[in-house]
C-alpha cells in the first residue's frame, strides 16, 4: 500500500519528492492565521506607536522575504520561481487581533501552499517580535491554507 506522506520512500526514508515529470502550470495558494494581544498593544500598532516603528509595513516586507525563503526553512521544500506575493494585515478591534493573509503565486511543478503559510507565520512572528515589549502573551492561531490551485490534483478550498 502506497503511503499518502509523499515525503518518505518505500523504505520509510525520507526524500524530496521528485516533480521532474510534473506540467509547469499556474499555482496559487492562499493563506490566513491571526494574532490576538491585549488591547492596548493593538492600539500602539494602529497608532504607529510602537517602540520599533511601523508595525505591519515592517511585518508584510518579512512576510513576503518568508515567502521567499521557504525552502531554506523546510528541508524537503523545492526552492520555486514566485512571481507574486501579496500579504494583506486586518485589524479586529473587537476581538484585539490582527488577521494577516498571504497569496503566493508561482509557474513551476510543484505547489505554493507551503510559501503562503511561511508568509504568515513569519508575518506574525515579526508582528510579536516588534510588540514583545509590551505583551508577552500574544497568541498566534488558525494558521491555515485556505485555498490551492493549479497542478495535478486541481483547485481545493477550506471547507469554511
Amino acid at each position: 500500500m502506497n503511503s499518502p506522506l509523499t515525503h518518505f520512500d518505500a523504505q520509510g526514508q525520507a526524500h524530496m519528492v521528485d516533480v521532474s515529470g510534473k506540467a509547469v502550470t499556474h499555482r496559487v495558494a492562499r493563506a490566513t492565521g491571526s494574532i490576538r494581544m491585549l488591547p492596548a498593544t493593538l492600539a500602539l500598532i494602529q497608532g504607529g506607536h510602537a517602540k520599533k516603528g511601523d508595525v505591519l509595513g515592517v511585518a508584510r516586507i518579512a512576510a513576503i522575504q518568508g515567502a521567499k525563503r521557504t525552502s531554506d526553512l523546510i528541508p524537503l521544500c523545492h526552492p520555486l520561481p514566485i512571481t507574486r506575493v501579496a500579504v494583506e494585515f486586518r485589524i479586529d478591534e473587537a476581538a484585539s487581533t490582527v488577521h494577516c493573509e498571504a497569496q503566493v503565486e508561482t509557474l513551476g511543478q510543484t505547489g505554493v501552499e507551503m510559501e503562503a503559510l511561511t508568509a504568515v507565520q513569519v508575518g506574525l512572528l515579526t508582528i510579536y517580535d516588534m510588540c514583545k515589549a509590551a505583551d508577552r502573551g500574544m497568541v498566534m492561531q488558525g494558521i491555515r491554507v485556505m485555498e490551492k490551485k493549479g497542478g495535478k490534483s486541481g483547485d481545493w478550498s477550506a471547507e469554511d
